[in-house]
């Protein structure tokens, strides 16, 4: 690295004060403490058992479609969790990439700092290949013709490429509703497939140290930009959430379809309508609505942003999370 790139880094990446620090150290000792092996610890030999749900009712809104049978029901979680195992494999290839490019950017620094984002991008890296698992553990019970339609890389090139800022305030807002989904949903829910409830707990248990970290350096690097800068980079969170959504609407419309297909009977035009809404309003809850209206979410974006700001930020997403 030449003397201005280091510069660059150094002015970049400003040395982390007492506070932050007490933080990492306290995420590293919780990593440590909670750390799971897949196969060991997750998995333990078991299969997903296809006669329980694999997502409650309060994140696929199935019990809304009065119309289904509970054995249509449990299908219909089953196809939202594999996807679900789909979409956390996706966000978690940018999540790794920037927690390793913040590793990098300490390398010389702090080495406890340094412990805590290696950890963290070794973490994620794990994550991932959990959730490739499950999805190859569900493709091998499930009926062909599921799909998911995103590609993890062109969607982590497209994230990476926005500001720091929107980068690590839509990680922020990932790992949250993380939290949020089992705290509030999946904690405690018997009715769940045992291995498929272990796998959102391991996760969860590793992601509550996320948080703290992607508090840490969001605010970091919300004191390093100039007004105008984060001006720009409202509007790229806005962009990101927004590319989410798309995402998410050609992935709810491909698993209406798959749903119906699994289906032994026929439905009429308005159940068909009624699936593929309920569809597009659970994943747009689960993935940005349950973390936008996360209140530690919204407690520290409102510390970093005016108030005309988070005005632009509820409008445009207004009919995402009605």
């Amino acid at each position: 690295m030449n003397a201005a790139a280091q510069m660059t880094v150094s002015s970049f990446y400003p040395p982390h004060d007492s506070n932050d620090r007490g933080r990492y150290e306290r995420c590293i000792k919780a990593s440590k403490r909670v750390g799971w092996d897949m196969d060991t610890d997750v998995i333990r030999g078991r299969t997903f058992d296809f006669n329980r749900k694999f997502l409650p009712d309060g994140l696929t809104k199935v019990s809304e479609l009065t119309f289904l049978s509970d054995e249509e029901r449990c299908r219909m979680s089953q196809v939202q969790g594999r996807t679900y195992a789909n979409v956390f494999g996706l966000v978690e290839r940018f999540i790794g990439a920037k927690a390793l490019e913040l590793a990098c950017a300490n390398g010389l620094g702090d080495q406890l700092v340094l412990e805590g984002l290696v950890r963290f991008s070794a973490e994620e890296i794990k994550h991932q290949e959990l959730f490739r698992r499950i999805d190859a553990m569900i493709a091998a019970r499930m009926p062909n013709g599921y799909a998911f339609f995103a590609d993890s890389n062109t969607v982590a090139r497209e994230v990476l490429a926005k500001s720091n800022w929107a980068v690590l305030a839509l990680t922020c807002h990932i790992e949250l509703f993380t939290q949020s989904h089992f705290r509030e949903s999946i904690e405690g829910e018997e009715e769940l497939s045992a291995l498929y409830r272990d796998v959102l707990r391991y996760h969860w248990l590793e992601e509550c140290q996320h948080v703290a970290i992607d508090e840490i350096e969001w605010r970091r690097e919300d004191q390093s930009i100039s007004s105008s800068e984060r001006e720009e980079s409202v509007d790229e969170l806005i962009e990101l959430l927004l590319t989410l959504d798309g995402i998410l609407q050609a992935q709810a419309s491909g698993d209406a379809g798959y749903f119906l297909r699994l289906c032994e009977r026929d439905f009429s035009s308005e159940e068909q309508r009624a699936i593929r809404k309920t569809l597009l309003r659970a994943y747009r809850w689960q993935y940005i609505g349950s973390g936008i209206r996360n209140p530690q979410f919204q407690d520290i974006l409102t510390s970093m942003i005016s108030p005309g700001q988070a005005q632009r930020i509820d409008k445009a997403l207004a009919e995402l999370i009605q």
